[in-house]
């Protein structure tokens, strides 16, 4: 069972916990609406990530009703943006402000926005850093991005994969040593070949990789960056496709795997909820398959039932704890052993630090940050 510790402090996460570690935040008037804002590198309907965020702002604004005021500001692609973007929202009275994307509230000088403004509640997506005022959320998406290499390497008649990715961040590098070691669960040897495309989104940079993987001899595409160009590449070509962050089936009815998809909604509503009551308190969750946080999407006409039943016994270990996607032997891609067998990787600090890519890995980790 993966263990998550933070340094030496054990924060103590069964996957459905967040912990608490004090703080406050000020309930709204009865009749005032508490004002709710959302920050999405991409655009809020991109068939991806920031979608799929907004798919839970909405169920907020619907659970909730004139109880809140919810708003977004889309395509803050630089955490450069992210200051003037939350000195715009506080101005406007919001109170809670979930920045979805690596680095809004950490990176740099955003790192002490907390401090400027006290009394608004920060929450930011795959970071680490906790504040009386900031908290931090995220979750296993490694398990189900496992589970959808496992679609892809069953799907591959060559053993060579190709995978499109953004940044050399370590959630990516984890997700495509997961996704790589998925597909050698159904297509031993497997190798999975990386194309950095340098950004979250951009459709024209994704659609190219996805047309240099191709070229190169790939025959199944996977991702990690957020809009569904690689799957109308994929739809267009004949080449299936396990996509990433939403169903995005209807982009590639034909070639259509699964994806990784992540339900943010439920997390959002606690948290707006406890703003509310007057309860919140900072913390760091990481959601799971077993919390419902995580979760497959529907299968396409590709993965046969085989397939399908090899995918369901791997997901029920993974749940049971009796499977982790990192367990021992693991080795880069240089044939060092990382992770002695009998032995997992944890969260915190180890995923979320990963620099190395396993053995079936085609490529490097990309240097380039992401912007700000």
């Amino acid at each position: 069972m993966r263990k998550y510790v933070v340094g030496a402090l054990v924060l103590g996460l069964a996957a459905t916990a967040l912990v608490a570690a004090g703080g406050s935040a000020a309930k709204p008037g009865a009749t005032t609406p508490f004002k709710v804002a959302w920050i999405y590198p991409g655009p809020h309907n991109d068939h991806g990530w920031s979608q799929a965020h907004d798919r839970g702002r909405l169920l907020v604004q619907k659970m909730l009703g004139s109880k809140v005021q919810t708003t977004y500001k889309e395509n803050i692609f630089s955490n450069a943006q992210i200051p003037q973007v939350v000195a715009g929202l506080v101005r406007e009275g919001y109170k809670m402000i979930f920045g979805c994307s690596f680095g809004n509230f950490s990176n740099g000088a955003n790192g002490q926005l907390y401090k400027k403004y006290p009394d608004v509640l920060f929450e930011e997506a795959t970071g680490t850093q906790i504040e009386k005022n900031q908290s931090q959320y995220f979750g296993a998406g490694e398990d189900t991005i496992y589970l959808s290499g496992m679609a892809a390497g069953a799907a591959s008649k060559k053993g060579v994969i190709g995978y499109t990715v953004p940044f050399g961040t370590p959630e990516v590098v984890r997700h495509a040593n997961a996704f790589t070691l998925g597909a050698q669960a159904t297509h031993p040897g497997a190798k999975v070949k990386l194309i950095w495309t340098n950004a979250w989104y951009s459709p024209p940079k994704e659609t190219a990789a996805a047309s240099n993987l191709v070229s190169s001899g790939v025959d199944v595409l996977g991702q990690n960056v957020d809009s569904d160009a690689t799957g109308v590449y994929a739809e267009k070509h004949g080449i299936p496709w396990a996509g990433y962050d939403s169903n995005a089936e209807s982009s590639a009815p034909k070639e259509w795997l699964t994806a990784a998809v992540y339900n943010w909604g439920p997390y959002y509503l606690r948290r707006v909820k406890a703003a509310i009551n007057g309860t919140w308190k900072p913390g760091f969750y990481y959601g799971s398959i077993k919390d419902g946080f995580t979760s497959l999407a529907p299968f396409g006409p590709k993965v046969s039932a085989k397939t399908k039943s090899m995918i369901a016994a791997k997901q029920k270990a993974i749940v049971s704890g009796k499977f982790d996607v990192f367990q021992g032997p693991l080795y880069d891609q240089k044939g060092k052993l990382m992770v002695p067998k009998g032995k997992t990787l944890k969260v915190l600090p180890d995923l979320y630090t990963m620099q190395w890519l396993v053995k079936g890995v085609i490529g490097k980790v990309s240097k380039v940050t992401p912007p700000g």
